[in-house]
């Protein structure tokens, strides 16, 4: 009896980067967590006046300076690194800053595929898609995509799955 060794994919970059209108994306949702942080803090310091305490503003300055620090540096970040590539064989993910993920889904582990766009995404004609796997690690989401490539990857991946063999457990 003879056993078949399983096929190796390869561990390595994705092809594809997500859409560049991403970019505003992050940073339309930092700006959106700079406005939901800093404006509680903002109004608090106005109702008091002069009898606010002065580590109030300190914290508000910072946090302010820390949240549009992130909005404008890391975006363009974030776009470098991610990256995602679907092949016959396989979903690849790359995707992080300061700690990088690497995610490599075998086709025949594909249970589903979603696709997700949020009220900021719609408005910049972007989606995720998520492929759910018979994984403990949970599923594997590409963010930032263009809403029209979403549609025809999600397409494709119910049709590369459905062709595939095997039960995705």
């Amino acid at each position: 009896m003879s056993t078949v060794a399983p096929t190796q994919l390869p561990l390595r970059p994705p092809a594809h980067q997500v859409s560049p209108r991403a970019v505003r994306w992050w940073q339309l949702r930092a700006a959106l967590a700079l406005l939901f942080v800093v404006t509680p803090q903002v109004v608090v310091l106005l109702v008091m006046g002069g009898d606010a305490p002065g580590w109030l503003a300190v914290t508000a300055g910072v946090t302010g300076a820390l949240i549009a620090t992130y909005g404008i540096l890391v975006p363009p970040i974030l776009y470098r690194i991610h990256r995602w590539e679907i092949t016959d064989d396989a979903v690849y993910t790359m995707s992080g800053w300061l700690v990088r993920e690497w995610r490599i889904a075998p086709i025949s582990r594909v249970q589903t595929v979603d696709t997700a766009h949020g009220p900021l995404q719609q408005l910049l004609k972007l989606a995720s898609v998520t492929v759910t796997t018979a994984s403990a690690k949970g599923p594997v989401t590409i963010n930032g995509l263009d809403a029209k490539d979403a549609a025809e990857l999600a397409r494709t991946l119910t049709v590369t799955t459905q062709a595939t063999p095997g039960d995705a457990t």
